[in-house]
C-alpha cells in the first residue's frame, strides 16, 4: 500500500513562495495498491492526480472527511466529474439534518460555483457515512465520527496486513492540554490504535491551541500524545496552519522534538511526499 500526499495544508491554500517547502495545497491523499486506488478529501490537493495517466478503471471513488471548504474546494474541479463515461462515488459523513446530498449541492451551485451538482455529466453516486465498516476492492474501511464542528468522520483504512489511519481535523478532548485518562473520553482513539500509519491534525503550537479551544484542531503535543497512546507505529503531522511559513513551521516542529522523546517516528508533512507501507 501506498500513500501520496497532495496536500497538507489546512484552511486556505497559499502559493507563497515561504509555503513551498511543505506545500500548499489543502487537503487530499491517495492511497494505492497496484491498479486501485483511493482518494481521500478533495481539496486543492486533488488537482495534482493525474487521472488520464494513472485511473484505468471507469469508477472513482472519493472520501470526504466532512464538507469544511478546505477539504472540498478541489471537487468541482476534478476532471472525472465531467466525464460521461466515469462512475464517481463520493462517500461522507452522514448525522445532518440535510442530506450529504443537500450540503453538496449547496456548494456545487450559483452563486458559489457555475455548475449545478445535477447538471455533473458523470454517473455520480452519493453515499452517506455512519460509523461503519466497509470494503472498496481489497481496502476495508472504517469511518468514525471524530470531534471537529460540524459532522466529521475520521478514516481507518487497511489493505492486508498494513492499517492507516487519517484524521486531518481533530480535536480530541475539549479544552485540555493533554488527553483523559480513560480511552473512551478521547475522540477517534480506536480508529488509531496499533496503526502502521498515523496522518493527523497539528495545525497549532501549544501556545496557539490555549486560544483556540474548540476551534476542531490539534497542536503537535496533542498529535503526539495521542499517537503515543495509540501506539501507533508512525506519526505524520498533518494540516499545517497557512498563516505559517516553512520556516516557523520547521522552527516549531524543532523546539518540540527537543523536548519530547517519543519512540516511534515523527515527521512534517510533505506535499508530494509517497510513504510505503
Amino acid at each position: 500500500m501506498r500513500v501520496i500526499l497532495h496536500g497538507t495544508r489546512g484552511a486556505y491554500p497559499t502559493s507563497s513562495i515561504e509555503n513551498q517547502k511543505y506545500g500548499g495545497n489543502t487537503s487530499c491523499i491517495e492511497i494505492i495498491d497496484g491498479d486501485q486506488r483511493l482518494i481521500v478529501d478533495a481539496g486543492t490537493g486533488i488537482l495534482g492526480i493525474d487521472f488520464d495517466q494513472h485511473y484505468t478503471s471507469d469508477r472513482i471513488d472519493i472520501l470526504l472527511t466532512h464538507l469544511h471548504l478546505d477539504h472540498i474546494q478541489g471537487l468541482g474541479f476534478c476532471k472525472p466529474l465531467f466525464e460521461p463515461d466515469k462512475e464517481v462515488h463520493l462517500w461522507g459523513p452522514g448525522g445532518s439534518t440535510n442530506s450529504l446530498q443537500s450540503r453538496l449541492n449547496r456548494f456545487l451551485s450559483p452563486p458559489l460555483f457555475p455548475v449545478v451538482l445535477r447538471d455533473i455529466p458523470c454517473n455520480l453516486q452519493i453515499h452517506e457515512l455512519p460509523n461503519t465498516t466497509f470494503s472498496l476492492g481489497r481496502f476495508n474501511i472504517t469511518s468514525e465520527f471524530i470531534s471537529h464542528p460540524g459532522p466529521t468522520v475520521g478514516f481507518r483504512i487497511q489493505n492486508g496486513s498494513k492499517t492507516l489511519t487519517y484524521i486531518p481535523d481533530h480535536e480530541p478532548v475539549l479544552g485540555r492540554a493533554h488527553l483523559y485518562k480513560e480511552d473512551e473520553w478521547v475522540s477517534g482513539l480506536g480508529l488509531a490504535m496499533r496503526t502502521n500509519l498515523l496522518i493527523h491534525d497539528s495545525q497549532y503550537s501549544k501556545k496557539e491551541y490555549g486560544d483556540k479551544v474548540g476551534w476542531g484542531h490539534s497542536s503537535l503535543e496533542m498529535a503526539a500524545e495521542y499517537s503515543a497512546r495509540a501506539h501507533a507505529d508512525h506519526l505524520i503531522l498533518f494540516h499545517h496552519n497557512p498563516a505559517h511559513s516553512d520556516d516557523f513551521r520547521t522552527q516549531m516542529f524543532d523546539t518540540f522534538m527537543e523536548k519530547h522523546n517519543y519512540d516511534f517516528p515523527i515527521e512534517l508533512a510533505v506535499q508530494g511526499q509517497e510513504i510505503e507501507l
